[in-house]
């Protein structure tokens, strides 16, 4: 169980809208009431939820971070799929897009074949203990924490991948609001959470990303004491 806390890192801080974060503790505490009553096969079912769940807000960050190469990419899918992503309102959205599917949108984000093939494969392990087969593969708590072992290397492998994608979102957002008499929110730490944590989903392992950030571009900058303003939230939203 202690091993399973650490994809809490890996979720968003806080949520837009109250129901997402309530979907998220609701699938969490099914893993765990299941997990504490030896029921491992549907606990590691909602543990995989919360693996796709942190799929999704990835593929949300590359989208905002890179929307022409993003655009670029669905040129061959269905054409429902490819509206479908376009459209989509939130990461909860991909959820309508075939799981393998979404993986190879990790690729923008600098992950080869060899890694999106190990987070498919998964998948198709998720999907041989969905179906009623007759099979119990989670039957022990050691198996059950192999898997959820095995889930983390697959989280830990993609957020390698993801500084780029979180610098060019932050620094798009400190481009847009340095300037505080722009802003529709002159609180910064009010600002940072509506217009940044919220709008690309952010985990406490993606700010420690940004916070590692190259600012050089603001040196000169009238508003470079904003911009350290707004980096001081960060760092507060990181340490909490």
């Amino acid at each position: 169980m202690d091993a399973a806390l650490e994809i809490h890192d890996y979720l968003p801080l806080t949520y837009p809208s109250t129901g997402e974060g309530e979907y998220i503790r609701f699938v969490w505490e099914a893993f765990e009431s299941n997990y504490v009553a030896g029921k491992y096969q549907f606990a590691m079912l909602a543990f995989h939820m919360l693996y796709m769940s942190y799929v999704y807000f990835s593929v949300w960050q590359i989208k905002q971070a890179q929307p022409d190469d993003f655009a670029k990419s669905i040129i061959f899918m269905k054409k429902e799929e490819e509206s479908g992503l376009l459209k989509a309102t939130s990461p909860f959205s991909f959820s309508e897009i075939n799981e393998r599917t979404i993986f190879k949108f990790l690729r923008l984000a600098g992950c080869e074949n060899q890694h999106i093939g190990k987070f498919q494969k998964l998948v198709d392990q998720r999907n041989e203990i969905a179906h009623p087969n007759g099979n119990i593969f989670f039957s022990d708590q050691a198996t059950a924490n192999q898997r959820i072992e095995e889930v983390m290397q697959q989280i830990r492998g993609i957020q390698n991948h993801m500084p780029s994608v979180l610098h060019a979102c932050l620094l798009q957002f400190l481009r847009d609001s340095a300037n505080p008499d722009e802003r529709e929110i002159a609180d910064s730490e009010v600002h940072v959470e509506m217009n940044f944590l919220h709008k690309h989903y952010l985990s406490r392992k993606d700010i420690e990303a940004c916070l590692a950030c190259d600012l050089s571009e603001f040196d000169a900058s009238p508003f470079r004491g904003e911009v350290q303003a707004l980096m001081r939230v960060l760092q507060t939203k990181a340490e909490e």
